[in-house]
């Protein structure tokens, strides 16, 4: 009895702690550390929010949702090897999502500050929106194996290779270039040991590597450290900070509906990107439970929000890349650790000012890079058009937000634009607004039609033209925000949905063909 025992303490430590955890670990970590600081440069540089506020209340609320679900993720990887006599499972990561971080700060919490003139009622107005979206998800999440079900592997795994090779590796890549002594050091560390497989020297972990030895170079050559005073320090001096849940967010609720069109996008956008990932996991051979993950979501959003966060979390994209790392359950009990007691003993900025982003950034780009490989392996050979269709919503995406960066800084603004160039952006904007939604549904007609299920496909448009009636995909406004047709002066919604309509009816129509003319090969 002792023996087994002993064994299965043995398969729980190789499990919960594992050389490649440090690679995830950092990779992770470094990511949801980014999110908070960005959100508190945007809300006390740009809203001029008090410090207090935001340094003693958003950021500790929202580090405990990344607490309470990376928590989550970590028992569920413990049960499932558990469940599957499995020592090689790799934990779902979990963290604040970027896209909604931006929107909910530019479209709820600045805006409400403003309007109001009260800092206390925005961050309490804010709060209110956080816990009705972690609402929306968790009653979202029952519908989420449905859609696991329905969708073609395409569709689902398309969407996140888009995300992941143009905005998790792209972007990045900008950052590298920018800082290439430091930035392309670091790239050859990944790329060699975790692409390659080439184990670095005394067998430290590469992704550690790679950081320690882009802050060296950066001291080094001057671009980073005590001498660069020229760098402003996002962090705020350390304060203790124990986000305890509370009821003020009840002072805000009368005033959310004029925030919760701009919200509720996202929700659904997280609710789809976590049926995408759990999927992306059972293709790497960890097959989660999608309500499970997309509860734990919802969850984790509302407890962020209870205890004074103003953004969602959202169960990341990254899972292959992790496991190819060598991560199991010990990145990701590392992460939610360090990122509550960062945000509750305020340190976060402390830490991201000591990293310079051309050494992070290769481990992103490796991230983007194993995922995108992963839609491609995992997906029928057949359905590669499919994939490659479903990444068209997220190229619009990323170029317009680049154009929208060059905008803000010449001053201009999109109704400054004319002529071809202000159609080309209204065309930016009708692909890029829910795009994971978008290129879902994309993806999947085209995987139907390939399979000459045109049925199926005509119901995937005739779905695309009911969701675009209310702008959960191609909303004509900037902010994506919903809305009912009826209510706004642009009939672009119904000729969306026609256009769409016509789509479907064409495949309909050819069902009918087929049938009165099967194919002969």
């Amino acid at each position: 009895m002792t023996q087994i025992n002993m064994a299965r303490q043995d398969k729980l430590k190789s499990l919960l702690i594992r050389p490649g955890d440090l690679n995830a670990f950092f990779g992770l970590v470094v990511d949801n550390m980014t999110q908070l600081v960005m959100m508190a440069s945007i809300l006390v540089g740009l809203f001029k929010f008090p410090r207090e506020i935001v340094y003693g209340r958003m950021i500790p609320g929202s580090a405990i949702g990344v607490l309470i679900g990376d928590l989550v993720y970590t028992i569920m990887a413990i049960r499932l090897a558990r469940r599957t006599g499995r020592t090689d499972i790799t934990a779902m990561p979990l963290g604040i999502d970027t896209p909604s971080l931006f929107a909910f700060t530019f479209g709820v919490t600045g805006p409400a500050y403003a309007v109001t003139k009260d800092a206390a009622l925005a961050w309490k107005i804010s709060m209110a929106v956080i816990i009705l979206v972690g609402l929306v998800k968790t009653a979202g999440a029952f519908l989420g194996p449905a859609i696991r079900r329905v969708v073609p592997r395409a569709g689902l795994l398309g969407p996140i290779a888009g995300v992941a090779l143009l905005l998790i590796a792209f972007l990045p890549l900008l950052k590298i270039v920018q800082s290439p002594l430091v930035g392309f050091l670091s790239l050859i560390v990944i790329l060699t040991c975790i692409v390659g497989k080439i184990p670095f020297p005394f067998q430290i972990p590469a992704a550690f590597a790679a950081v320690v030895l882009g802050i060296l170079l950066s001291s080094l050559s001057g671009l980073f450290g005590p001498g660069a005073e020229s760098i402003p320090l996002l962090s705020e001096p350390t304060a203790w900070a124990l986000p305890l849940p509370t009821l003020q967010f009840l002072e805000g609720l009368p005033h959310v509906l004029a925030y919760l069109p701009i919200a509720l996008p996202f929700a659904i956008i997280v609710i789809i990107g976590g049926i995408d990932v759990t999927e992306s996991a059972s293709a790497a051979g960890d097959e989660y439970d999608t309500r499970s993950i997309l509860l734990t979501s919802g969850l984790s959003t509302m407890i962020s929000g209870l205890c004074g966060g103003v953004v969602q979390t959202t169960p990341y994209i990254g899972h292959p890349a992790y496991k190819e790392m060598g991560g199991g359950a010990g990145y990701t009990l590392a992460t939610a650790l360090f990122i509550g007691l960062a945000g509750i003993f305020g340190f976060l900025g402390n830490v991201v000012d000591l990293l310079p982003e051309a050494a992070v950034a290769p481990i992103l780009l490796f991230i983007g890079l194993e995922i995108t490989a992963q839609a491609f392996a995992a997906t029928p050979k057949e359905h590669y058009k499919a994939v490659a269709f479903a990444f068209l919503p997220v190229i619009a995406a990323l170029i317009l937000i680049e154009l929208n960066g060059l905008l803000g800084h010449l001053g201009k603004r999109a109704a400054d634009l004319r002529g071809e160039t202000a159609l080309t952006y209204h065309a930016l904007l009708f692909l890029s607004n829910g795009f994971v939604v978008s290129s879902l549904l994309w993806g999947g007609a085209l995987a139907e039609i390939i399979d000459r299920r045109l049925r199926r496909a005509a119901i995937f448009f005739g779905l695309s033209g009911a969701l675009a009636l209310f702008g959960v995909i191609h909303s004509p406004f900037e902010d994506g925000r919903l809305f009912f047709p009826w209510g706004i002066e642009t009939a672009q919604p119904f000729v969306i949905a026609a256009a769409y309509g016509l789509m479907a009816a064409f495949l309909l129509g050819m069902t009918v063909a087929q049938r009165d003319h099967p194919h002969r090969s």
